[in-house]
């Protein structure tokens, strides 16, 4: 590393300290963003089903793209650049792990329905202080509207929750950074800090954000319900040449938030019961047009004339 990178690091951090929030150089080649969008559009085409890959809904103006990690090198080579580990130890210390990696494509919509908040993530019963957690974004697509909204210098002054409409209504509309910015576009954000997704969205947007702090910290019990922030699901093939730091972010061999034999309840019984049942019936349609067809091949063969040389 030269002394200009180690210059270009250090402004960034103060930046991220100062603000809450910092807009990084590029970190993608050309090439590499290709990749990343064309593999991440390829999950977009369909729900996650049965045997097929794709997207999860679990919100209404929202499709999930969950362990982005297995998707394309570029998302692993992103979440390792040495500039992203250079601003995490400077402002986390050196115990974070990358505890999630996913994304999103925003629905167009004139509703606001992700809310001024901050992430609240840790136990807030344990701690009087804020403990520090950090989220690296990504756009893939141009972003024009429905961008991040951060309001700055709202980062580690109170313990993160979803804002009350008094509390909304107090926010200065000059703190307000609006993250309007083509793809490729990466920038950092404590999570304590004030922020949503733009209440307008009038074109789909394509996000990755990942998420870093100290898996040690006790989590707030609705994640450890949910099982958020689960040991990483990786890709072999995208793991070549890590350094023992990318193991450590990466969690190798952390065991602390695994849960043996989590399984999670849908709520959606019904609907499941329905898709089992749809897909038994073209699976036995399959199985029955197959042995028909096979019937009649050997019912022609057999009836077939003869034929001599």
């Amino acid at each position: 590393m030269t002394d200009a990178d180690e210059a270009v690091e250090s402004e960034l951090l103060k930046d991220l300290d100062r603000d809450g929030i910092v807009r990084l150089p590029d970190l993608l080649t050309g090439e590499q963003l290709r990749r990343m969008q064309t593999a991440f559009a390829a999950r977009l085409q369909r729900m996650r089903w049965n045997n097929s890959e794709g997207y999860e809904r679990t919100e209404l103006y929202r499709h999930l793209v969950e362990d982005v990690l297995t998707v394309d090198q570029g998302f692993v080579d992103l979440a390792l650049h040495p500039t992203v580990k250079a601003i995490l130890r400077g402002y986390l210390g050196d115990r974070f792990e990358l505890v999630e990696a996913k994304g999103w494509k925003s629905l167009p919509t004139n509703r606001d329905f992700h809310g001024w908040h901050g992430d609240a993530w840790y136990d807030q019963s344990q701690f009087s202080h804020i403990p520090r957690e950090i989220k690296l974004a990504v756009y893939l697509t141009d972003v024009k509207t429905g961008a991040f909204n951060y309001v700055v210098g709202s980062h580690r002054q109170q313990h993160p929750h979803m804002l009350k409409r008094h509390e909304v209504t107090a926010i200065r509309e000059s703190t307000i950074i609006e993250m309007i910015a083509p793809a490729g576009t990466a920038f950092m954000f404590d999570t304590s800090g004030i922020h949503r997704a733009g209440a307008r969205v009038l074109e789909p947007r394509h996000a990755v954000f990942f998420n870093y702090h100290d898996a040690t910290i006790p989590l707030q019990q609705e994640d450890r319900d949910y099982y958020r922030y689960h040991p990483l699901i990786l890709n072999a093939a995208f793991l070549g040449g890590l350094t023992e730091e990318d193991h450590r972010i990466l969690g190798f061999g952390n065991k602390q938030r695994y849960v043996h034999m989590f399984a999670r309840q849908s709520g959606h019984e019904i609907l499941e019961a329905l898709n089992r049942a749809a897909i038994a019936l073209v699976l036995r349609t399959e199985s029955l047009t197959a042995r028909v067809s096979g019937r009649i091949r050997r019912l022609r063969t057999r009836h077939a004339p003869s034929r001599r040389t």
